[in-house]
């Protein structure tokens, strides 16, 4: 790289002070192009401290510009991997989405807070330009699922580079009852925890169920085609499986088939969030398959929880630790512990047993 492109950037400095103090909007703007004109030109090849003084300049011409100018500004540098980094921060904030927009949807510069911060505050334009980035992280759709309005949440579950955390996958279900187009989308995603996709199975429509099969023609007949009323009455999909869920399942087999799992293992995966891990080790514990167990951890009531870990011999301390967990990833109103520990307390485990057979019968019966 020669020198005068090193130097340029110092001597337009001293020319931009003076197009400040006595230059015209028209010479501001001009100023403005041949600065982004040479930053261009030389993008790939400028060290850090040049592109430090290319962000002094463009802030500085920011601070005296039409909005005009500051998105055309925007749309040239939005796809420059190495864009003067505060510049792209000043113009992701800007109030106007003609601004903002390219910068949102396109800057590698552009790092998770501040993703975040601008998703949090500014207007749905704003987020539904985040929505569309080429990778967005679970933190960032997190605030996306929040706030968006509908067209939002549907961009973001189209994006194939968007990652969701079961925080967003929760969030994500609940809004999706009686939204059949979202409720397919969210139903597709490869990564949706398996106790929410049988949640979303029991809300979904036939019309969803339908557009699930078509899309897995090879698990079509596993896939749940009567779902009615209660959450319980859902049948397990092996599509549903995730990666994270599959090694859940092998890690609790591993621990119960060695001797190693008991109510204090149980206790620690509920404390710790871990749903496939809680599930896995009640059904184990209880002598039940894992879909049944699913079945009736997933109710909106505890009651089968509270079977299945009276079956168990559980402690109350540990079943308020995993109805705690169920009311973090469900999103809906806090359970009644007092309720509930007065139930569980008189509870007998005969009872638990006799419930329990029900809920064996029904698994094992014929879809209607």
């Amino acid at each position: 790289m020669n020198s005068k492109p090193a130097d340029a950037p110092e001597n337009l400095l001293d020319e931009l002070q003076t197009t400040l103090a006595h230059g015209t909007v028209a010479r501001r703007v001009e100023t403005l192009r041949r600065v982004t004109d040479l930053f261009l030109g030389g993008a790939v090849d400028y060290s850090d401290e040049q592109i430090g003084l290319f962000d002094d300049v463009f802030n500085c011409l920011m601070e005296h510009i039409e909005t005009s100018a500051r998105a055309l500004l925007a749309n040239r540098l939005a796809a420059i991997d190495t864009a003067p980094p505060q510049t792209m921060r000043a113009l992701a904030f800007d109030d106007l989405i003609e601004v903002a927009g390219p910068v949102l949807a396109q800057s590698v510069r552009l790092d998770d807070e501040t993703l975040i911060e601008t998703a949090r505050s500014k207007s749905q334009a704003h987020l539904m330009a985040i929505s569309t980035r080429k990778v967005l992280s679970g933190a960032v759709t997190d605030v996306l699922v929040l706030r968006g309005n509908d067209d939002v949440i549907q961009s973001t579950v189209n994006n194939p580079g968007a990652e969701f955390t079961e925080r967003g996958f929760t969030r994500l279900v609940n809004r999706a009852e009686g939204d059949d187009n979202l409720a397919t989308c969210v139903g597709l995603r490869p990564t949706i925890p398996r106790h929410l996709y049988l949640k979303l199975l029991a809300k979904a429509s036939d019309t969803v169920r339908q557009r699930l099969e078509a899309a897995n023609p090879r698990q079509a007949k596993e896939v749940p085609t009567a779902v009615r009323e209660a959450t319980r009455r859902a049948r397990s999909a092996p599509g549903a499986f995730t990666r994270d869920t599959a090694i859940a399942h092998a890690l609790i087999k591993s621990l119960y088939e060695d001797g190693r799992l008991d109510e204090f293992q149980l206790a620690s995966f509920a404390e710790a969030g871990k749903f496939d891990e809680t599930n896995a080790s009640i059904a184990a514990l209880a002598n039940v398959t894992v879909s049944i167990a699913e079945n009736m951890m997933i109710e909106t009531r505890a009651e089968g929880v509270m079977i299945l870990a009276k079956v168990s011999g559980l402690s109350w301390s540990t079943v308020r630790s995993i109805i705690n967990l169920r009311d973090e990833i469900s999103g809906g109103e806090p359970t009644d512990l007092p309720a509930c520990k007065d139930t569980y307390e008189r509870l007998r485990p005969s009872t638990a047993q006799q419930v329990l057979r029900f809920h064996r019968m029904q698994q094992s019966a014929p879809a209607a």
